[in-house]
């Protein structure tokens, strides 16, 4: 446990209790633990699960940091980061907010380049996530070292090189848990038009997910090799295969991620002229 970092959250939504359940006297004492929420149901929540210190606005505490988890909507970011620029010395911030650039963070924040933005998806609700991460120059090497371990509670991390890959993971694993909710749905609904039971499809579509998932984990092999091992010629697989290939199903995903990564661009620009 590393008992001399402390921390401030500024908003106590799901996120940021995703990573206060993988810190609090775990890695880090509770009582170091400072969370800035305008809700007063969030604080006494978070302040009875894990111990944490709570306020309704930002104070002492928070420039006494020494990270500060930016984790408030988008929308509300450049109010935020104007509103505790005052405060900002040489502390690690780290950005969770989709579609905020780093280098507009860092004007809002009276140019301050200790900056870590990251890209983390739901399953870090229940420590499963995986978050891409960008560091601006201004981040040093043992900052670049904690905000990795902080990330690290809540599942893996994927540095990347240029902010500007952000949007892909942002399309491909931020909102990625939707696509497999979505496609969950589509083999439940499959499996009560074939005369199994609702509760029957959602088990088989799940279990199904997770033992695939976890035999990728496990293997060497690229994804091509493990479905081509599935996929007898003139078999079940084969036909299912082919029906999704005959309707361009590869094609329309790909395409449906390079729409949302687009939109992650756009939402970029147009917070950033805030």
């Amino acid at each position: 446990m590393q008992t001399d970092l402390k921390i401030a959250f500024i908003g106590g939504g799901n996120m940021a209790q995703a990573l206060i359940s993988g810190l609090a006297d775990k890695l880090i004492p509770a009582n170091q633990i400072h969370v800035v929420d305008v809700h007063a149901e969030t604080l006494r929540s978070v302040e009875k699960k894990w111990g944490v210190t709570t306020a309704a606005t930002a104070s002492a505490e928070v420039s006494a940091a020494d990270v500060i988890v930016l984790a408030v909507k988008p929308q509300q970011m450049h109010e935020v980061a104007s509103s505790i620029a005052p405060a900002i010395k040489n502390q690690l911030i780290l950005s969770i907010a989709a579609g905020i650039r780093a280098d507009d963070l860092s004007r809002w924040l009276g140019g301050h380049q200790a900056i870590v933005r990251t890209m983390p998806n739901t399953p870090a609700l229940i420590g499963q996530g995986i978050t891409g991460m960008v560091a601006l120059a201004g981040v040093s090497d043992q900052q670049r070292t904690i905000a990795d371990t902080i990330l690290r509670a809540v599942g893996q991390t994927v540095w990347l090189e240029s902010e500007n890959q952000i949007d892909a993971v942002t399309a491909v694993s931020g909102s990625g848990p939707a696509y497999v909710f979505y496609f969950l749905e589509a083999m439940q609904q499959a499996a009560v038009e074939l005369g199994l039971s609702a509760e029957q499809g959602r088990s088989l579509a799940q279990a199904t997910f997770l033992g695939a998932s976890a035999l990728a984990s496990a293997s060497d092999e690229s994804l091509a090799t493990l479905r081509e091992r599935v996929t007898s010629k003139g078999g079940t697989t084969y036909a299912a295969l082919t029906s999704m290939n005959d309707d361009a199903v590869q094609a329309a995903i790909i395409k449906a991620l390079k729409a949302a990564a687009q939109r992650g661009a756009e939402l970029g620009k147009e917070y950033g002229q805030s």
